[in-house]
């Protein structure tokens, strides 16, 4: 009723509100498989075009982060052609759209398939990544939020370590 007496900014003010509550709701569901990331994007009104198909598949297939290098030489090698821009432009949408994982590095960025809630564990001989899901015991919640004053809704924990021997120090 409010949206048929306001102004004419207001009404695109409160359409691009609307819209965005709706993308919230949206996005506060996990995506766990391709087919959910698919269905995703057609719920956001993304277009769904070769190359962001080719990128989602690889995604999900590789169960890996990779660098936007990595993604585009993979999709070459298997005879997808698709153009640096292309990727890039892709991997941006998807991620600012919280379909895909984007860390930031020192070294550049690294995309993976999975957008919900996880910690994760860097390998420091291997240069990998791997996505645990950590549950924290609620004791250590409270401890957490009694300290901070914040009440903790979500956590992501970094984890460091070797999965051989550690290098000798000297």
């Amino acid at each position: 009723m409010y949206l048929a007496t306001a102004a004419p900014h207001q009404k695109d003010w409160l359409e691009k509100e609307r819209l965005d509550m709706q993308n919230d709701t949206i996005n506060q569901k996990p995506i766990r498989s391709l087919d959910e990331a698919l269905d995703r994007c057609q719920d956001l009104g993304m277009r769904l075009s070769r190359q962001r198909r080719f990128i989602l598949e690889l995604l999900w297939q590789a169960q890996e982060h990779m660098s936007a290098r990595e993604i585009y030489d993979r999709l070459n090698l298997q005879g997808k052609e698709i153009g640096h821009t292309s990727v890039y432009q892709n991997l941006e949408a998807l991620s600012s759209q919280g379909i895909i994982e984007c860390i930031e590095r020192s070294d550049g960025r690294l995309y993976g398939n999975i957008s919900d809630s996880h910690s994760h564990v860097n390998c420091l001989d291997t240069n990998q990544i791997l996505d645990v899901h950590v549950v924290l015991p609620a004791d250590i919640l409270k401890q957490i939020e009694d300290q901070t004053g914040v009440r903790v809704t979500d956590y992501h924990i970094n984890f460091f370590g070797y999965r051989n021997q550690e290098p000798a120090n000297g």
